[in-house]
């Protein structure tokens, strides 16, 4: 009887046209297929616990996938598969999970962060956005604050998705100084399409005195992406962490 299990993936996006397997082009999602069904050789096609867009980071992806193999109780199995792939993707754990534990559907909440600095720096470069403008972090914060109010995110989804609802829940969206610059934090259960560099783009703007706190609340009432501010750059953006509840895990 074939096993569930969840990977733990952790991958610089610079080099890939995103998570998910697109034609003509390399994605994420079709290393970690390659690397297992060589190693396990077998057919694997893992599921990803969301898709991440071109440029952007994960410090946490999960996907799952279903094996009868012995090797993946192998102690360097994760060795393995590191050998396998590229330097920018490492796998960190593979652990078994009940028979019908879905990395998508039972996340609980997922943690992004955006980076910015504030002065131009080469090793920045791929990983944090540089914004040479000051920034007001004090009205950035209280207009953070008001995403906690709502629940439709329209305004700041890519037009023309499939997904059913833009309603999410966000449990918390703060900016906190680094020695660089700025970390923006946001954890919800889900996010739309593009959602957290729209979200970035505006609160920028109020940042820079374009908008008021006022004009936030209008944005998001719009229900209409033209209100919102343009979509920051993807390099600067990364998944940090998804949650599961307990119960999932053998």
């Amino acid at each position: 009887m074939n096993q569930r299990y969840f990977i733990e993936i952790s991958y610089d996006g610079g080099n890939y046209h995103g998570w998910q397997i697109q034609p003509n082009a390399t994605c994420v999602q079709e290393l970690i297929n390659s690397c297992l069904s060589t190693i396990l050789r077998q057919d694997v096609a893992v599921l990803g616990a969301g898709r991440t867009d071109a440029g952007v980071h994960a410090k946490q992806m999960f996907a799952h996938f279903e094996s009868d193999s012995i090797l993946i109780s192998e102690s360097n199995f994760e060795d393995r598969c590191n050998s396998f792939l590229p330097d920018d993707i490492s796998v960190n754990s593979i652990r078994k999970v009940t028979a019908d534990a879905h990395c998508r559907f039972d996340a609980t909440a997922r943690t992004y962060e955006y980076f910015i600095v504030h002065k131009k720096d080469p090793f920045f470069r791929s990983k944090a956005w540089f914004v040479y403008k000051d920034l007001n972090v004090n009205a950035m914060n209280e207009a953070a604050q008001v995403l906690l109010d709502y629940k439709d995110f329209t305004s700041f989804s890519k037009s023309q998705t499939q997904t059913k609802t833009n309603k999410c829940v966000i449990h918390l969206a703060e900016w906190k100084p680094t020695l660089e610059g700025l970390v923006f934090t946001i954890k919800a259960d889900r996010f739309l399409r593009n959602m957290v560099r729209a979200i970035v783009g505006t609160l920028v703007e109020i940042g820079v005195g374009k908008l008021t706190l006022e004009d936030f609340r209008k944005v998001i009432e719009s229900k209409n992406r033209s209100e919102a501010g343009t979509s920051v750059p993807a390099h600067a953006l990364f998944l940090s962490k998804i949650e599961y509840p307990d119960q999932i895990w053998k």
